[in-house]
């Protein structure tokens, strides 16, 4: 190896992953988007450190994104679910709530890679 190149490997991130859903909370409805995250997690090589689904409450879901956030368990923590953009959807302001800092450039990011095949994203 010459001087200045290293071989690095791969760092796992530990990963939480919060399904919003009051169906599912209730056991209703199947956390489908939250298995889908706990794969792509895996297939990643990165840990799957904490899981959890909680209903369209804004107590509920701060609660759950302040413990994991505030332990330093967590290097990157996923929210999926909700009911969409509808009255009833409380995640983005329980998410609001418990920033630091925001990054709107990132979420906005997303939006537009999946829009053309989740327009309601």
């Amino acid at each position: 190896m010459s001087e200045g190149e290293r071989t690095s490997t791969p760092v796992a991130f530990r990963v939480c992953v919060l399904t919003v859903s009051s169906g599912s909370a209730r056991g209703e409805r199947a956390d489908t988007s939250g298995d889908a995250i706990a794969v792509w997690v895996a297939e990643r090589g990165d840990v799957l450190h904490a899981r959890s689904v909680v209903a369209d409450d804004v107590s509920a879901i701060v609660r759950q994104l302040l413990e994991w956030c505030d332990t330093g368990n967590a290097d990157l923590v996923l929210t999926t679910g909700g009911t969409g953009l509808s009255p009833d959807d409380v995640t983005p302001e329980a998410t609001l709530a418990v920033l630091d800092r925001e990054a709107p450039g990132i979420a906005e990011r997303l939006r537009v890679l999946r829009v053309s095949d989740m327009p309601r994203a």
